[in-house]
């Protein structure tokens, strides 16, 4: 009997000792952090750095890697000093080479509006999307020309400098160049 009194008053003391916890919700956080995180605002300013921006800004004058700046404004003055005075980087033991895959670039973004022989007469120009595509035999271009105009579009057509890195605009300038060669002699 005694044995039972002793399991009886064990039993009872476990009961009331569970009943008072609740699963969903402990009563003690070691970590209370790893429980019930801070929430963050994107884009909302932080002490964490000096400026109190939600980012820190580069260093002035780094140059991202693989990045050359382009020193020309997207100004007239600009496209006169590029037309003047840039000149191309590629190697010319490549010219084959630089000339197919200017080729390729060519067809896929610019021959829409140029034609493929740099005549003006794109698909979009003989359907009357756009009028007054230059044809290359009109036009002074040099290489720096076409370079600041594929960098920073000029007049109708717009800037290709998302769409082209730097090598693969002096690849379209290049064989814009071999183009208007082309048509020029005939």
């Amino acid at each position: 009997m005694k044995s039972f009194i002793k399991i009886g008053v064990v039993i009872g003391v476990a009961l009331s000792m569970t009943s008072c916890f609740n699963k969903r919700k402990p009563n003690y956080q070691y970590f209370p952090n790893m429980y019930e995180p801070v929430s963050y605002e994107a884009y909302e300013g932080t002490d964490a750095f000096k400026s109190g921006s939600e980012a820190q800004l580069p260093p002035e004058g780094s140059v991202a890697i693989g990045h050359n700046p382009y020193e020309y404004p997207n100004t007239n003055e600009g496209y006169d000093a590029a037309k003047a005075n840039l000149k191309s980087p590629l190697d010319s033991t490549d010219y084959d080479k630089n000339l197919d895959k200017g080729k390729e670039l060519f067809d896929i973004y610019c021959a829409v509006c140029h034609g493929t022989k740099g005549d003006g007469q794109g698909i979009l120009v003989k359907r009357e999307k756009f009028l007054g595509v230059p044809n290359y035999a009109d036009r002074d271009i040099t290489e720096g020309s076409i370079y600041h105009v594929i960098y920073y579009g000029r007049n109708a057509m717009g800037s290709y400098a998302a769409q082209l890195n730097e090598k693969e605009r002096w690849q379209v300038d290049e064989y814009v160049l071999h183009l208007r060669n082309g048509l020029v002699k005939k």
